[in-house]
């Protein structure tokens, strides 16, 4: 039966306890995590609440109990929808058009701290999603505790969310399955003719029909010169035959973003173009391979750019060769030269080769989790380059 795949309520639970214990760590008072409809994770990892136009937070203090903001619209959708008992409604999470609401009696973050038991005024308040954190918000925390340290606290949802449980892993491998139905769909009806929107619309029908919440990202199928784009959207421009087709599938359950990609050639590939998107397969395939506990991210990356430029590739390297994946398709840590981390078991990563040339590029993307060994393919197999006839 759909949606018997999930993250049971008692891991939300264990998750805000497991936080509170980095705070004490930290010597924080307390943390509020930020959340908007496109980057929801922070907020839901804690709550299962996904905003809808307007944002959300999370408050969590140092004995695990938490409280989610939301709001003024969302006070219902809140209570129906998170893990987390008490709901405030807060002005500071309003919608972008920004109204005033002038009869609401708003909720303050005092009054959510006091919820929580954080007291004080010299406090030291730990802000994640930074980046997703508006200013609006911002502000209003300053305001409500204008003696008290803010501290950027990103790297404590790095550390929660980077090991994932079997829950989580479960979650994302349905989502593979599922993704990986849609593009087979996809396959079975493209032809010269039709739209990157059409097949877009194929790829919707199948992942909601089998189970998934929603899209894990915005489906990409681009063509030819848009498949140059490592971020796109799908357009109008109708498949010729000859045409590189890029897929990228996703399907999202409970909050999980599980997405693959490969390339769809409408006829034979041949030359230059040939030998590019096959190159970009076997670099997928080398860093696959890499993979294990215990080694140091940073060697992956370099060994993986060196790779490139050993093969006569070097000018068609556009980024590293993995990036971390769970409620978001592309979420921290990612591995770079920069990296200064070792892979862990039940890390999870895409597995993401992009290849760029003059007038196209080709992604072979898959999901994984590290193991002691290796890594296991959470996602279907990439298989052998598609070359459809018609």
């Amino acid at each position: 039966m759909h949606g018997t795949i999930c993250i049971p309520s008692h891991e939300y639970h264990e998750r805000a306890l497991k936080a509170g214990k980095i705070l004490l760590r930290e010597k924080l008072d307390a943390l509020i995590v930020n959340s908007n409809e496109a980057d929801y994770a922070n907020a839901r990892y804690f709550s299962g609440f996904w905003p809808l136009f307007e944002r959300c937070g999370v408050a969590i203090a140092p004995s695990g109990k938490a409280a989610l903001m939301v709001g003024p619209e969302s006070k219902e959708f809140g209570i129906d929808r998170s893990h987390i008992d008490q709901v405030f409604v807060l002005k500071e999470y309003r919608e972008g058009a920004d109204p005033a609401y002038p009869e609401l009696k708003a909720d303050t973050y005092h009054d959510v701290f006091k919820a929580i038991g954080v007291t004080g005024k010299k406090l030291r308040i730990g802000v994640a999603s930074y980046l997703d954190t508006s200013v609006v918000i911002m502000q209003g925390i300053k305001d409500a505790f204008p003696e008290a340290e803010i501290v950027r606290a990103d790297k404590i949802m790095v550390e929660l969310r980077s090991i994932k449980s079997v829950n989580e892993i479960n979650c994302l491998r349905e989502g593979y399955r599922i993704a990986e139905l849609a593009s087979q769909q996809v396959i079975k009806e493209i032809k010269p003719g039709m739209t990157e929107l059409q097949m877009v619309g194929v790829a919707q029908r199948v992942v909601y029909e089998n189970g998934a919440e929603y899209e894990g990202l915005p489906m990409y199928v681009f063509s030819e010169a848009s498949t140059r784009h490592a971020i796109s959207r799908s357009s109008y421009r109708v498949f010729q035959k000859g045409d590189i087709v890029q897929l990228n599938l996703s399907a999202k359950i409970d909050g999980y973003s599980a997405a693959i990609g490969y390339p769809v050639i409408l006829g034979k590939l041949e030359g230059k173009r040939r030998d590019v998107v096959l190159f970009g397969r076997e670099a997928h395939f080398w860093t696959q391979k890499q993979v294990k506990a215990g080694v140091p991210a940073s060697d992956i990356a370099k060994k993986f750019y060196q790779y490139y430029c050993d093969n006569g590739f070097k000018d068609n390297f556009v980024y590293g060769p993995l990036h971390g994946t769970g409620m978001i398709e592309v979420e921290a840590p990612w591995v770079e030269t920069s990296s200064d981390y070792l892979l862990q078991p039940n890390m999870t990563y895409q597995v993401d080769t992009f290849i760029s040339a003059d007038t196209f590029g080709v992604r072979w993307e898959k999901g994984i989790a590290v193991t002691e060994s290796g890594c296991e393919v959470l996602s279907p197999e990439i298989g052998e380059l598609y070359e459809l006839e018609f």
